[in-house]
């Protein structure tokens, strides 16, 4: 599939997605973004804590890492012993919402299927911390795993970045900023169903965004805001980071929801990286609404998605 434009008339909805929305439906929950966060957070936490069940066995640490201005809560995630390659996730939510909490099963599930330690980054949400505070955290966890990874019995010469909606940002910036930083370049990432620029006038955007597939247009918007409250109005590269020159990146593996408004993002990513000469690889997944892969408990596509991503990340590390 080349355009979202193809599912406008008659979009395909999987069976499983049609109940999953309805689900979502028969909550009558407020929009988030337009209640206090205080209210708005742990609404949203407590409605990802049904996707979280049952979760992978699996040693864990939760530890702080140093950050940029303050100590960075993380969670360190062993599939197996032994030196292991390092797969840093970032979480998605808007840059506004979830934590490691929101996405454990999901980051767990990532292991397993890649064979990888998985280290999840509690980064600064916004608005209280917009851009570039997200992007210097994810930053200073890249550099945390290269001076102190080995002392946790992780392999620092094996590093790949990962993460969903927001988090694919991130992931993107990161790469992004290290190559503008001049510094060392990581093996590989992956994103999964990325928000990459602040274009809503997209085909993907247009088709999907109205409300009928939970992410709206108006929503995006909200979140675009938030994240780029303290820069000026041509974003920088590593906050939207499809602007980017993709010359010089790593290896990527990208994968997008059918019915997802930000369907067109990846899409476009995909022709920056193969115009770059940048290995890459995309699947699309049909008749699923954005965030399907944190929906894997009851989602079969969901389950596929992260071992399809396991195998892209673990072939990325050799693991």
């Amino acid at each position: 599939m080349t355009s979202a434009a193809r599912r406008q008339d008659a979009p395909f909805v999987h069976p499983e997605m049609t109940k999953i929305i309805a689900w979502y439906a028969s909550l009558g929950l407020p929009d988030t973004t337009k209640i206090p966060l205080a209210e708005a957070r742990p609404i949203t936490n407590r409605v990802s804590t049904h996707w979280n069940w049952p979760k992978p066995d699996m040693e864990t640490v939760d530890l702080y890492i140093p950050g940029p201005t303050q100590a960075l809560k993380a969670r360190l995630f062993l599939p197996k012993p032994g030196k292991l390659p390092v797969l840093l996730f970032l979480h998605g939510g808007g840059w506004v919402f979830c934590d490691l909490d929101t996405h454990d099963r999901f980051m767990r599930m990532l292991a397993v299927e890649s064979g990888c330690a998985v280290l999840g980054l509690d980064y600064r949400l916004a608005p209280e911390n917009p851009f570039p505070a997200g992007h210097d955290d994810a930053m200073a966890a890249v550099a945390w795993i290269r001076s102190d990874g080995a002392a946790r019995g992780l392999d620092p010469s094996r590093i790949a970045v990962a993460g969903d909606s927001a988090g694919a940002n991130l992931s993107l910036g990161v790469l992004v900023g290290l190559r503008e930083k001049g510094l060392p370049q990581i093996q590989g990432g992956a994103l999964f169903y990325g928000c990459l620029a602040p274009d809503h006038e997209t085909e993907s955007h247009k088709n999907f965004g109205g409300g009928a597939y939970n992410l709206t247009t108006e929503r995006m918007k909200w979140f675009w805001k938030a994240w780029l409250a303290g820069t000026p109005s041509a974003p920088d590269i590593r906050a939207a980071p499809l602007l980017a020159d993709m010359k010089g990146l790593p290896q990527l593996y990208l994968n997008a929801a059918s019915l997802d408004p930000l369907l067109d993002d990846t899409i476009k990513l995909a022709e920056k990286l193969k115009a770059a000469n940048v290995p890459h690889k995309m699947d699309v997944y049909d008749g699923v609404i954005h965030g399907f892969m944190n929906m894997s408990r009851e989602l079969e596509l969901g389950r596929k998605a992260i071992a399809d991503a396991g195998r892209a990340i673990k072939d990325m590390l050799k693991a």
